[in-house]
């Protein structure tokens, strides 16, 4: 990607004609039920799950990054964590791959990402209009530094540690929301583990709690050689599962051997905390430091080989860094140092 390429977004309503524009990138049965349903159209489009990759939604109009040779990227806006999922089996892989786009999201957007990667497009896990752009006094310098790097530039960066942390900013009916960020906390180290090598390789992962639908839906190849020698990312979610059920998730992961396929594995430093349970910063880090000893045990279990690093902040807290999703990572235990490249 080149600066000087351009990003295109067009704000479509339910009266115009580019809605015959996304349904022609929907397969045939889903396009006829959504031919004579209004609200279907309306859920579809909103969905960030389509082709034509949905920004941002506003009181009945969508605002859509149009598949079009001019355009860059596709950013993802805040999506609802719940339909993604079942709109991918509805996309037409050939519009994408003749005409692919870098996505750019996470959470439940894992399931795009995960989609557009098994179709050959690579994207980029993280990134939310309405989460790391519009809220606070600013931008944070490592998302705005990885961001730049996704659209832009197409560098190598070295991933690091940004020092402080919030599970959550602030709620977005209150003023304060667009100036200031939410309550920040220092950060501890990353937990480095494993031999002293250094490693590169593709990414693939996400969300666990996403990754756990992927697979139980059927649309992971059933050979775990398709991730062999790269680089897994796990994360959880504001749900905030307890690091039990985090651990099944990776045991369920290291069973179908794609733990054992990799050769790294980051895991994010994950949300303790959401504005219905406010655990004293005490119970936070033990939560934290409960999901990364049993990441590590179960990490170890099936593949005592690779090398993992827990904390990195790619995931559900801010600042995030945005990573590559299909493309290089090197994670270097022999200095701990990380690096993403965006080409």
């Amino acid at each position: 990607m080149i600066p000087e390429q351009a990003h295109s977004i067009a704000v479509v309503t339910e009266d115009s004609e580019a809605f015959s524009e996304i349904k022609r990138g929907l397969l045939p049965g889903f396009r006829a039920r959504l031919a004579n349903n209004e609200h279907a159209i309306k859920d579809a489009v909103e969905d960030a799950a389509l082709p034509a990759m949905l920004l941002l939604t506003r009181s009945g109009s969508a605002i859509i990054a149009r598949t079009s040779p001019t355009m860059s990227a596709s950013p993802s806006r805040t999506s609802t964590g719940r339909r993604p999922d079942h709109r991918c089996a509805h996309l037409n892989p050939e519009v994408v791959r003749a005409d692919p786009k870098p996505f750019l999201g996470y959470s439940d957007n894992t399931n795009l990402l995960h989609w557009l990667w098994s179709n050959g497009v690579a994207g980029f896990y993280g990134g939310s209009t309405q989460v790391h752009l519009g809220p606070g006094p600013g931008v944070d310098k490592v998302h705005a530094k990885s961001l730049r790097a996704a659209l832009l530039t197409g560098e190598r960066l070295e991933i690091t540690e940004p020092g402080e942390s919030e599970d959550i900013g602030r709620d977005w009916k209150d003023p304060a929301a667009l100036t200031e960020y939410g309550d920040r906390e220092p950060t501890e180290p990353w937990t480095w583990v494993g031999p002293a090598r250094s490693v590169t390789g593709g990414t693939w992962g996400g969300c666990a709690e996403v990754m756990q639908w992927i697979l139980t839906a059927g649309r992971f190849p059933a050979d775990p050689a398709v991730v062999e020698g790269g680089v897994l990312l796990l994360e959880t979610s504001e749900n905030l599962i307890p690091a039990r059920e985090f651990g099944w998730i990776l045991r369920s992961l290291g069973e179908r051997g794609l733990l054992a396929a990799v050769q790294a594995v980051l895991v994010a430093r994950p949300p303790t905390s959401s504005f219905e349970v406010r655990p004293s910063t005490q119970q936070r880090a033990a939560r934290r430091a409960e999901q990364r000893d049993i990441a590590i045990e179960t990490l170890r279990s099936y593949n005592p080989d690779a090398v993992v690093v827990v904390g990195v902040p790619f995931g559900h807290t801010r600042p995030q860094w945005i990573l590559p999703y299909g493309g290089p990572l090197t994670v270097d235990n022999t200095t701990q140092r990380l690096w993403a490249d965006y080409s």
